[in-house]
């Protein structure tokens, strides 16, 4: 039975990205990885983690639950919680490879926002978010990620 193996980052739904990345990043010092228009990604060790906290834009933040991300050793691993998940009926967000890992969002028995994920390896800009079917065989995931890495 796979289990998760850390805590990889959490997500914080905000009003003010801004004033958020002030405080995280002016005041506790954490480096910005990543951007975009309503996503910043911080990380106080980017040589090892792309990022522990992401700060998203949401005017209503307060209507949807933080998110909870934790890092599972290997891509079979991620398959087996993937299946484990569809068994239990947890209502599924969705299931994304990101590039620099694969993940699935899912919410818990009290409707918190889950994601379990994979690093795969590759160094791939963020944000980037493409919709991947891990019922997909093993082989074919990886071909995935080779032709990801053949584009670079």
């Amino acid at each position: 039975m796979p289990k998760v193996t850390r805590l990889g980052h959490v997500g914080l739904f905000v009003t003010d990205p801004e004033v958020m990345l002030e405080f995280y990043s002016g005041f506790l010092g954490m480096t910005v990885t990543d951007r975009d228009e309503r996503r910043v990604f911080l990380s106080s060790r980017p040589g090892e983690e792309h990022h522990e906290l992401l700060l998203a834009k949401n005017a209503e933040r307060h209507t949807d639950p933080q998110q909870l991300s934790f890092v599972v050793e290997s891509l079979s691993d991620l398959r087996e919680f993937y299946a484990q998940i569809v068994e239990r009926k947890y209502s599924i967000d969705h299931v994304n490879n990101h590039g620099n890992a694969i993940g699935c969002y899912f919410r818990d028995p009290e409707d918190n926002r889950v994601e379990v994920y994979w690093h795969t390896g590759i160094d791939w800009p963020q944000p980037f978010s493409q919709p991947i079917d891990l019922f997909l065989s093993e082989s074919e995931l990886l071909g995935v990620l080779d032709d990801m890495k053949a584009s670079v």
